[in-house]
């Protein structure tokens, strides 16, 4: 830290205004990443009620997707899912997966 002291280092992820929090892609986090199935799906959203981070999207009650822009791959969703409908994969894994 070159010297400096507590007090010079600058304040991070401050939220200055209502709303910018959105600004703030933390999805670059995640070393796990929440894979649906949709074929055990039964859309009982539980996994929408669980997420912390609202990355799980529905669309007209049923679920529609992940925003992996900011989901931070807790597991949750995976964890609470009574049909094991969401499986975790590795980031690096689900990354191999989407190159094919």
């Amino acid at each position: 830290m070159s010297g400096e002291s507590w007090k010079e280092i600058p304040i991070g992820g401050v939220i200055e205004k209502a709303g910018n929090s959105k600004e703030y892609k933390t999805g670059s986090w995640r070393s796990n990443r929440p894979i649906h199935v949709p074929d055990k799906c039964i859309h009982c959203m539980i996994c929408w009620i669980v997420c912390p981070d609202c990355a799980v999207k529905a669309k007209d009650g049923n679920f529609s997707h992940f925003d992996y822009d900011y989901c931070k791959g807790c597991g949750n969703c995976a964890a609470r899912c009574p049909k094991d409908a969401i499986v975790m994969k590795t980031e690096l894994e689900a990354q191999k997966e989407d190159e094919k």
